[in-house]
């Protein structure tokens, strides 16, 4: 196993570690697996399937999330992407995080994994279908701090948490607001 991958196991062991539901777990496990066979997982050459890392940004009182209109898969959700190689998946999702939003201000919540999920991204002009294995990590912002638009969004918009799945009711979504409303 390369260096770069411990750091990512071992978020990821101590994320199966905590109380999740029966699909988290199992999504975890996997991606695990994953992981650990795919010592090029953190590069999207990775034909299989990558690790991404992604950032559900919340407002301080944890009452609105930022979301991004994606414009490739035409729904809303978090921000986040790529790897490239970067093993620190929680500076992936910060990066990520300021690059399709313009935010500067951003604050950890907690370098811990917030939520693992496993979904299919599907095929594209040059590029095969394949799995993008995000880790999520809770980022706080200021909804007052001006956005920016990246060319990777239709648009940008603090949502009510409570009303996230009326704008992507996947599971994926839903299991974020069902845990930022428990924590709140």
């Amino acid at each position: 196993m390369p260096p770069d991958l411990a750091p990512v196991l071992q978020l990821l062991r101590a994320h199966a570690a905590q109380p999740l539901d029966a699909h988290e777990a199992a999504m975890t496990a996997e991606v695990i697996r994953f992981a650990e066979a795919h010592p090029d997982c953190l590069w999207r050459t990775c034909v299989p399937g990558h690790l991404t890392g992604s950032a559900w940004i919340v407002s301080p009182d944890r009452k609105r999330t930022l979301l991004t209109h994606h414009h490739k898969l035409d729904k809303w959700l978090q921000l986040g992407g790529h790897a490239d190689g970067d093993g620190d998946l929680l500076a992936v999702a910060l990066r990520e995080a300021r690059e399709e939003s313009g935010l500067t201000r951003l604050r950890v919540v907690s370098p811990a994994v917030f939520d693992v999920d496993r979904h299919w991204i599907p095929p594209r002009k040059t590029e095969p279908g394949h799995y993008h294995h995000d880790l999520r990590f809770m980022i706080e912002a200021d909804p007052a701090e001006p956005l920016v638009i990246s060319n990777e969004s239709k648009d940008l918009a603090w949502v009510d948490v409570a009303s996230v799945t009326s704008l992507n009711p996947e599971e994926s979504m839903a299991r974020m607001v069902r845990k930022t409303l428990a924590a709140a």
